[in-house]
């Protein structure tokens, strides 16, 4: 049996006609009562997002609401590339502000001073230094 374009075939898109051509071969040659395959489905969702819904379910000789019912399956799935995780993620660390002077001065509670007073973009452990100083005066 050879099908005769129709007119309302003769306007579709090259996409859309590739589609349909893969739907009428697997529909020609399946075993009956067959479902339709994934990936014919999977075409058939990208080209409904980019062309319309009605227009690819009819020209694709597919029910309306099952083709609806797996676009909105796959949105509630996120895109595909969300669901493809990268295996590596480069991070580059903002360059930070070079300190130019600071002075920092602390006074513990026997009355002991010091004064810290830096210069450049290297700095020592104040963390460590102040805390050897606060032992100090207990």
């Amino acid at each position: 049996m050879k099908l005769i374009p129709s007119r309302q075939t003769q306007l579709l898109t090259p996409q859309i006609e590739s589609a349909r051509r893969r739907l009428e071969r697997w529909r020609r040659n399946r075993k009956q009562r067959s479902r339709i395959p994934e990936e014919l489905w999977a075409s058939a969702v990208d080209l409904a997002r980019s062309y319309g819904l009605a227009k690819t379910a009819r020209a694709l000789r597919l029910d309306y609401y099952s083709l609806k019912e797996r676009i909105d399956a796959r949105d509630r799935q996120g895109p595909r590339e969300m669901s493809a995780r990268p295996a590596f993620v480069e991070l580059i660390p903002q360059p930070t502000a070079a300190v130019s002077e600071c002075t920092m001065e602390l006074e513990n509670p026997s009355g002991a001073r010091m004064r810290i007073h830096l210069k450049g973009s290297g700095v020592p452990d104040l963390t460590g230094l102040s805390d050897t100083f606060w032992r100090m005066g207990r």
